[in-house]
C-alpha cells in the first residue's frame, strides 16, 4: 500500500478534488482517482469525502494507493462442493468465508481462483481465460451459486438475471418474531451515507430492490425466514431485514442493536458470537438452461453452523 500527503495551495483556485489528484498523481486518471475517493482511500483533513468535493485552499489531503492486483487471477486447487457441471456452467455449493471474485484485499483463495483450478474446458468470456461469474454471494453467505463456461452461456443466463426471472430463494435467522406470516419489502438501495462499506435504504442515490419473505418457524426472540428476491442488489437481504427491524444473526457489518447481549440464554449467544458471519443460506436457485432451454432447479441445506443453531433452537422450542 503506498501512501502519499499532499497540501492543497492556500492561494490556489478553488478546485474539485478528483480533478486536482488526477493533475497531482502522475500516471493515475481521474477514473482511478474517484474510485479510490468512493472506497475511502482518501481523507481530506482526516474525513472521508465525496468526488465532488471543492478543495477551498489549505487542505491536508492522504492518499492510500492499494497494490495492483494481477492482469489474470491465478488458478488455485481450492476444494468445492460442485452441484452441477456441463460443457456450457457449473453449479458449486459456495462455502461461507469464501469470497466470489478477486478484488483489493482478496487476490487469492476466491472461487474464481478455484474455478480456474476446477474446470478444464473453460473456452474464455470477454476473451479473456476465465469463469463467468454471472451473480455474487457475500462473503458469509454461503449457497448455490453458478457460473459460465463461455460467452453465450454468460449472456443468457445475466439476461435471466436482468430481467429477475431467476429463481433465488434464501434462508435466515433473525432477531425478533414480525407480527405478520409473510410480507414484502421495497424501496432503493445505495451506497450508506457515512459508513464506506455499506448499503442503506435511505441513500440518496440507489437502485430499486425487492425483497417478500415468509416465516418458517418462530423461537420467541429469534425466526427462521425464506426469502425470495425479486432483484438482487448488493446485501439486499441484509439491508431491508436490518432496517426493518430484524437483523440477521452474527451479521458483522450490519448492527443488530444489542439483540444479541439481550437474549438470557447465555449458551444461545455463544452460538451467535461463534458463527462469524450473517446467518443467510442462498438454498435454492432456479434458471432456464442456456442450451437445453430447460428449467433447472438446484437447492441444498444450510450449512453446519447455521443446522447447529436451528438444532439448538428447535429443541428449546420443544
Amino acid at each position: 500500500m503506498n501512501h502519499l500527503s499532499l497540501t492543497f495551495s492556500a492561494e490556489a483556485e478553488p478546485t474539485r478534488i478528483d480533478l486536482f489528484l488526477s493533475r497531482e498523481m502522475e500516471g493515475e486518471s481521474r477514473a482511478t482517482v474517484q474510485r479510490l475517493i468512493e472506497t475511502g482511500n482518501v481523507l481530506v483533513d482526516g474525513k472521508q469525502v465525496r468526488t465532488s468535493l471543492k478543495l477551498r485552499g489549505g487542505e491536508q489531503i492522504e492518499i492510500d494507493i492499494p497494490p495492483l492486483l494481477p492482469a489474470e487471477p491465478m488458478a488455485e486447487a481450492i476444494p468445492l462442493e460442485v452441484l452441477y457441471e456441463d460443457s456450457d456452467l457449473i453449479v458449486i455449493n459456495k462455502a461461507a468465508g469464501m469470497v466470489v471474485h478477486p478484488g483489493a484485499g482478496n487476490t487469492s483463495g476466491t472461487l474464481v481462483n478455484a474455478l480456474l483450478a476446477h474446470c478444464t474446458d473453460l473456452a474464455g468470456i470477454g476473451g479473456e481465460l476465465r469463469p463467468g461469474i454471472v451473480h455474487r454471494l457475500d462473503k458469509g453467505t454461503s449457497g448455490v451459486l453458478v457460473a459460465a463456461k463461455h460467452d453465450r452461456a454468460h449472456q443468457a443466463l445475466s439476461e435471466q438475471f436482468s430481467v429477475h426471472s431467476v429463481k433465488r430463494i434464501y434462508q435466515a435467522l433473525i432477531y425478533g418474531s414480525p407480527q405478520t406470516d409473510t410480507g414484502k419489502i421495497e424501496g432503493i438501495i445505495g451506497r450508506h451515507p457515512t459508513e464506506r462499506l455499506r448499503l442503506s435504504g435511505k441513500a440518496k442515490n440507489g437502485k430499486h430492490a425487492v425483497t417478500r419473505w415468509k416465516v418458517k418457524e418462530r423461537y420467541g426472540r429469534v425466526s427462521l425466514v425464506e426469502l425470495r428476491l425479486e432483484t438482487g442488489r448488493t446485501h439486499q437481504i441484509r439491508v431491508h431485514l436490518t432496517e426493518a427491524g430484524f437483523p440477521l444473526l452474527g451479521d458483522p457489518l450490519y448492527p443488530d442493536g444489542g439483540r444479541c447481549n439481550n437474549i438470557p440464554d447465555t449458551q444461545l449467544r455463544g452460538m451467535i458470537n461463534r458463527l462469524g458471519r450473517q446467518a443467510l443460506h442462498a438454498r435454492c436457485l432456479g434458471f432456464i438452461h442456456p442450451s437445453s432451454g430447460e428449467y433447472v432447479e438446484f437447492t441444498t441445506e444450510p450449512p453446519e453452523d447455521m443446522q447447529e443453531l436451528l438444532a439448538y433452537l428447535r429443541k428449546g422450542s420443544e
